[in-house]
């Protein structure tokens, strides 16, 4: 039977072949186990052996097939005539990457050699990128762009070796393959492409975010001590809006990538970005009690520094009851605790920050 719209089982036909142990959501058309007690029991290790590996290989063969092959990459109408070939397309890499045949990796490299003009492409980007953006046709993800994703280090070993594959390639969004591998924490595959010498493991995004600023900002440590590893990698690299990594991990609470960013000659402990907000404003905004201490232990740190408003690190935390954050700003002999913003406004009114304090 060849695949396509018209050869599609109908529900009847589904139930009847799984022993009425399935049913068919009337609303989504979404085939579940008929009770929670049963789904349990399916997902119990060893009751359906080499399941991941089956469903592994069925989307990719799909997805390989002529049909799948012969729509038009820039057509969203046509996944509503095609269910399978969205869920083909999202999770064949989740199902690979916990049992990888040899027969998948097959398959999958061969999906991947002509990922950029298939529709599998359209559909994983755009369920990958922002929720809140539009859907892109030309979003110029490639198969290495897909893999690094997914973090399937043996796939990607085999495209970054094929003729023409250019593993620093950048997306719409200006991501290449190390920076998505980043972002999702993918070591195996960053230990890899960081041992091809042509990668370039610096190169930022259309907003000027690097693999490092990513990692950091998601406080990924290994992935982070990984990237410091690398020869031209700035540590210090700001975004479009003057962000260092320091400054994501600061304002995000991440300690230990703060304390290891804080460890390299060439980062500024209080580089504002362009508002004026340092990474000690942010994270006593935030109450990160332990990376507040952090960076009032290095030189060049003014604990009483404002944002472009006027705010200081003690204004911020002040307003927002982070209590240990403001006795601790304020045991500081260099700290004003009657400083008001530019609006001539304390945190706590007339009262000032020394309220909590």
């Amino acid at each position: 039977m060849g695949l396509g719209p018209k050869n599609i089982l109908q529900k009847h036909e589904f139930s009847e072949i799984c022993l009425g142990l399935v049913e068919v959501d009337r609303e989504t058309s979404i085939l579940r186990p008929i009770n929670y007690t049963l789904q349990e029991y399916l997902s119990k290790p060893g009751i359906l052996p080499h399941a991941q590996k089956t469903l592994a290989e069925r989307c990719l063969a799909y997805l390989n097939c002529e049909h799948a092959r012969g729509l038009r990459a820039d057509h969203f109408p046509e996944v509503i005539e095609n269910p399978f070939l969205e869920y083909s397309s999202l999770y064949w890499g989740s199902h690979a990457k916990i049992e990888l045949s040899d027969s998948a990796k097959s398959l999958a490299v061969e999906h991947l050699a002509l990922y950029h003009n298939h529709i599998s492409a359209t559909l994983l980007f755009n369920q990958v990128q922002s929720h809140d953006s539009p859907p892109v046709i030309n979003h110029l993800f490639s198969g290495l762009h897909c893999a690094s994703y997914v973090g399937i280090v043996e796939v990607v070993a085999a495209l970054i070796e094929m003729e023409g594959c250019d593993i620093n390639r950048q997306d719409c969004k200006g991501f290449t393959p190390l920076m998505w591998a980043a972002r999702r924490g993918n070591e195996a595959v960053i230990r890899l492409l960081l041992t091809r010498d042509n990668v370039n493991p610096d190169l930022p995004d259309s907003e000027g975010r690097t693999p490092l600023w990513c990692a950091s900002e998601n406080g990924n440590e290994s992935v982070v001590g990984l990237l410091l590893t690398r020869d031209g990698v700035d540590p210090d690299k700001p975004d479009n809006r003057d962000r260092t990594p320091l400054w994501c991990a600061s304002e995000n609470g991440n300690e230990s990538v703060v304390g290891l960013l804080l460890t390299r000659d060439g980062v500024d402990p209080d580089k504002p970005d362009n508002r004026d907000r340092t990474p000690l404003w942010c994270a006593s905004e935030n109450g990160n009690e332990s990376v507040v201490r952090l960076l009032l232990t290095r030189n060049g740190v003014d604990p009483d520094k404002p944002d472009n408003s006027g705010k200081t690190p003690l204004w911020c935390a002040s307003e927002n009851g982070h209590e240990a954050v403001v006795a601790l700003l304020l045991t500081l002999g260099n700290i004003d605790p009657d400083k008001p913003d530019n609006n001539r406004e304390f945190a706590f009114g007339d009262l000032g920050a020394r309220k909590i304090g």
